[in-house]
């Protein structure tokens, strides 16, 4: 029985049949989000495929060529130098002038001693963007000396979420604010560099098409015939019949039926969130100085301070800090509830929640990105004087496992949870 079709770029229905479907040119596929077996007709390079029964995405059709990543990875490589170590903002005090940049913000967190909460931020706007440009040149390279690319290819998708240049450049805007109370801004040359950069990286994160690097450099027969042996790799999506080991036969990693200890260890990471998030909003997150006066602010605090001079960033900085990270509890809180009492209502519901938080949860690190910046501004020699506040670090750390829970859920264990209920419910 065929499914509603879904439409491709060029307007013509590529439709997705259920098992017992007999379409010529078509292989069978596994969900690797819901685990459904189902067959796929041939597609065309430039075609997306949806799965028929949770609509999540198992072909995608974008499709950049090595040699246009590697001269996109070379072009942002060129302007990191000038992006991190050029100044970003200009700042005017009193006849004093400051110039702020991104690895100089960095360098203060370290010498306060916080050297945790500065490698949450190097990673994120520097070390993930670096390791991403690495990538690509690894591949093209590796490619031509044949090297083994499967590392670097299984790296590849779970680097795109941890690469936060974008999210920096909002922070930057939101520090232009908080300062400009106190002193003469200006923009630096840095600032058109890494506007530049996070463009670059943003489209080539958009057009690195993962799956199709796949096919191009390690090819595996599809699988013709439907069978209960096939197995989805949640590592490179491919649908296929273990190996004598157990492995996928293209990316070699174990290939289970479910990810291994994924509710454990989304439980844990979730806990330590809550533990964290605790002294993340009762501890003062920010401390100014304004002729000898001390000022500390929480992260509420702040934006209601925020809030006096601009609504709209504070309401940015209000979903990022403090809607985003709670709604990532409560959203994983339900999720892992609702599998541990396999419940069979809303299952629509809480697979729309996972992708939501899956997309939203990265744009939390917003108010460390902001600190860090503010930081490199206003140093504490000067008559204004600002330093991080104890709250950083346990704020970095909830958002950083609020990320890793959700990433270890296997969203298969929903679609089981709701099948069984609904067993249990006809019994």
């Amino acid at each position: 029985m065929a499914l509603k079709p879904k439409f491709a770029p060029s307007g013509k229905p590529l439709s997705i049949h259920h098992i017992g479907s007999s379409l010529p040119h078509s292989r069978y596929q596994r969900c690797p989000q819901c685990d459904l077996l189902f067959q796929l007709p041939a597609v065309l390079p430039h075609q997306n495929a949806w799965c028929p029964r949770c609509n999540a995405k198992v072909h995608n059709g974008r499709d950049w060529s090595l040699t246009r990543l590697a001269a996109m990875a070379v072009t942002m490589l060129l302007l990191m130098p000038f992006a991190w170590g050029e100044p970003l903002l200009k700042l005017y005090l009193l006849g004093t002038h400051i110039d702020a940049n991104l690895l100089q913000g960095i360098w203060q967190m370290t010498r306060q001693g916080d050297v945790l909460t500065a490698s949450m931020v190097l990673f994120c706007t520097v070390g993930a963007p670096l390791t991403l440009v690495a990538a690509i040149a690894y591949l093209w390279l590796g490619n031509i000396l044949g090297m083994n690319l499967r590392p670097v290819l299984l790296m590849l998708e779970r680097l795109k979420e941890w690469v936060m240049l974008d999210i920096y450049l909002v922070g930057i805007g939101v520090a232009s604010i908080k300062v400009k109370e106190f002193a003469f801004l200006q923009p630096g040359i840095g600032l058109l560099a890494f506007a530049a950069l996070t463009i670059l990286s943003i489209l080539t994160l958009i057009h690195l098409n993962v799956e199709q690097l796949w096919e191009r450099f390690y090819p595996q027969r599809r699988a013709s015939q439907p069978s209960s042996s096939l197995r989805v790799c949640l590592g490179c999506h491919y649908t296929g019949i273990p190996d004598a080991r157990g492995r996928c036969p293209r990316c070699h990693i174990p290939l289970r039926l479910r990810r291994n200890m994924s509710i454990q260890k989304s439980w844990a990471a979730l806990i330590a969130s809550l533990i964290f998030l605790l002294p993340a909003n009762l501890l003062p997150i920010s401390i100014i100085y304004v002729n000898g006066v001390r000022q500390e602010d929480t992260i509420l605090s702040g934006i209601i301070s925020l809030a006096d001079s601009n609504v709209a960033v504070a309401a940015v900085v209000f979903f990022a800090s403090i809607l985003v990270p709670f709604t990532k509890v409560l959203v994983m809180l339900t999720l892992l509830l609702s599998v541990r009492y396999k419940c069979e209502q809303g299952l629509k519901t809480r697979i729309i929640l996972l992708r939501f938080i899956t997309w939203i949860g990265r744009w939390s690190m917003l108010d460390l990105f902001v600190i860090a910046l503010t930081m490199s501004l206003i140093d504490r020699d000067q008559l204004l004087a600002f330093t991080m506040g104890p709250a950083a670090f346990y704020f970095g750390a909830a958002v950083i496992l609020t990320i890793l829970s959700v990433e270890w859920l296997d969203s298969r264990l929903l679609w089981d949870a709701h099948e069984s209920g609904n067993a249990r419910f006809a019994d």
